[in-house]
């Protein structure tokens, strides 16, 4: 067969660097599937196509690297959006490229195309960094380069290309492509705002840093560590900023931001430097953090920026600017807060035993280097806190906060990663993903399921109770998850609090898919905002 459209499409992505692609095919997507079948990228299909977003998304994750997304027009594109605005939110780096009706229905003509929309690409517009439509084969390879581009340049994010159907079948019309490269745009900060914010840092007598997710993303964990060290300043992470900095250290205060005593130590400092964190909801404990000395904001996304709070606000690529700050700042002593102590005494007043260790469980039964992804469920709640992380990377939907990310995201990385992943869902956000039991399945992929059983949506069953004085909407009838896992050909076993360590660790250690079902009711701990 003759190169086509679809060919130009993954000659392009693997110039680029890709080798692996998620998604679901659709009518006007066969050239691209197509294409996928005759090349080198390896190809997983999810039964839906959020899920095959979420899988994108923890693949990225996973490797840091573009990972392109195939899916159809109409509602096969329009499925995704969850998945990628937990993408943008969390500024992981998906490419989706989606077909689009025939050229000649572009624009608007309503010519009654199947799936055809009057502006498919307006619904991506404020969810992605980047959209484009392509209008011939000749403009594929440099928009799937343009694409690339934006999506690793700081901010990452993801970015959405869309392919009219006839493209993508007719013919390539240009030679096979070749050299293809991009190189992001470096986001470097500018001197004399760094040469201020090493004065106030140098100067401070209660300097704390509060690390996020950009110092993940940027790979900047040695420039923190090193910067802290120097500066003598404790080191609160975000809950997206997990192993930003080391937990156990000596200046680590962790990451109960859900807590008055960090709340308080937050707002004490005389110089708090925020780096690659907005301040947003979930990191200034609900906006109750109101700080009381200065602020200097080191943040890759411009529009989070000073959003909530005033700043010396340096926008800058977190590693870029790190490293400039260690060679700014000299020497001095350590003056750490007594904080996990109240912190500690505060979980011991609540008997909250239970909920302790079931977690203490899975973060025992882990081992060190596997990946974790956690859908919106108590026990992930806990775990943005109080999670022990150590060398394996943890991945949370906090980012847009949508159930049933965990297991698909789970399977993306597993895709990629040499050993175990684990997923952690409640029985809520599993019901989101069961088909993705048939994907595991049939790829051998290596992820053991953990679902908390509780009855219904746990966390919104609290919300409301706290609330209203009583739940609706809350309870669910679910399936039995062993039986229906055992369905799939994966295996599985219903778990309890005294066993989980045990069963989560021969599910971890054995090859392929597994599930573990735990019925428990576990409640949060104490929400303790401060006063304002």
């Amino acid at each position: 067969m003759s190169r086509t459209g679809g060919d130009l499409v993954v000659e392009s992505l693997v110039a680029l660097g890709a080798r692996t692609v998620f998604g679901l095919p659709g009518q006007h997507a066969l050239g691209l599937f197509h294409a996928v079948h005759r090349s080198s990228l390896r190809y997983f299909g999810s039964r839906t196509e959020v899920n095959a977003a979420f899988a994108a998304d923890g693949h990225a994750r996973t490797t840091g690297e573009v990972t392109p997304l195939f899916v159809s027009t109409g509602p096969g594109a329009l499925q995704t959006l969850a998945g990628l605005q937990e993408a943008a939110s969390s500024s992981v780096p998906v490419l989706g490229v989606s077909s689009q009706i025939p050229v000649a229905g572009l624009g608007g003509r309503r010519r009654g195309f199947l799936h055809e929309l009057p502006d498919q690409q307006a619904s991506f517009r404020d969810v992605v960094k980047h959209t484009r439509v392509v209008r011939s084969a000749s403009q594929i390879p440099s928009a799937i380069a343009e694409a690339w581009r934006i999506a690793v340049t700081a901010p990452t994010g993801p970015v959405w290309v869309e392919i009219p159907q006839d493209v993508l079948l007719g013919p390539a019309g240009v030679p096979a492509v070749g050299d293809l490269s991009v190189t992001p745009v470096p986001l470097v900060p500018r001197p004399e705002l760094l040469a201020e914010a090493a004065r106030l840092l140098q100067h401070a007598q209660r300097p704390v840093i509060l690390a996020g997710g950009g110092v993940v993303r940027s790979g900047a964990q040695p420039e923190l560590l090193e910067l802290a060290e120097k500066l003598g300043a404790p080191v609160v992470s975000t809950f997206g900023g997990k192993g930003a900095f080391p937990w156990e250290h000596e200046l680590s205060l962790q990451s109960w931001l859900e807590d008055q005593y960090t709340t308080e130590v937050l707002q004490d400092a005389d110089v708090l430097l925020v780096v690659g964190s907005g301040l947003g909801e979930l990191s200034s404990n609900y906006h109750t953090f109101r700080p009381r000395g200065r602020v200097v904001q080191i943040e890759a996304d411009l529009g989070k920026l000073e959003a909530n709070h005033s700043a010396l606000g340096i926008h800058a690529d977190a590693r870029l600017a790190l490293r400039a700050l260690v060679a700014l700042v000299e020497q001095r002593a350590a003056v750490v807060p007594d904080l996990l102590s109240k912190v500690r005494q505060r979980l011991d007043s609540q008997d909250l035993t239970l909920e302790r260790d079931v977690l203490a469980a899975v973060r025992d039964a882990l081992p060190d280097t596997a990946p974790s992804f956690w859908d919106m469920t108590i026990l992930a709640y806990w775990a943005w806190s109080a999670w022990d992380h150590r060398h394996g990377s943890v991945h949370t939907a906090q980012g847009s906060g949508g159930l049933g990310y965990a297991f698909p995201a789970a399977l993306g990385a597993a895709s990629t990663v040499d050993g175990p992943v684990l997923a952690v869902s409640g029985d809520g956000g599993a019901m989101y993903g069961l088909s993705e039991l048939a994907t595991a399945k049939q790829y051998g992929l290596n992820v053991t399921w953990l679902i908390v059983d509780d009855g219904g949506y746990g966390i919104l069953r609290e919300y409301m109770t706290d609330a209203f004085g009583e739940a609706n909407g809350t309870e669910l009838t679910r399936p039995d998850f062993v039986a229906l896992a055992e369905s799939f050909g994966v295996p599985a076993v219903r778990s309890a609090p005294e066993r989980l360590r045990a069963d989560l660790a021969k599910a971890l250690a054995a090859d392929g898919p597994a599930v573990v079902v735990l019925p428990a009711l576990l409640r949060m701990f104490a929400p303790t905002h401060l006063e304002q």
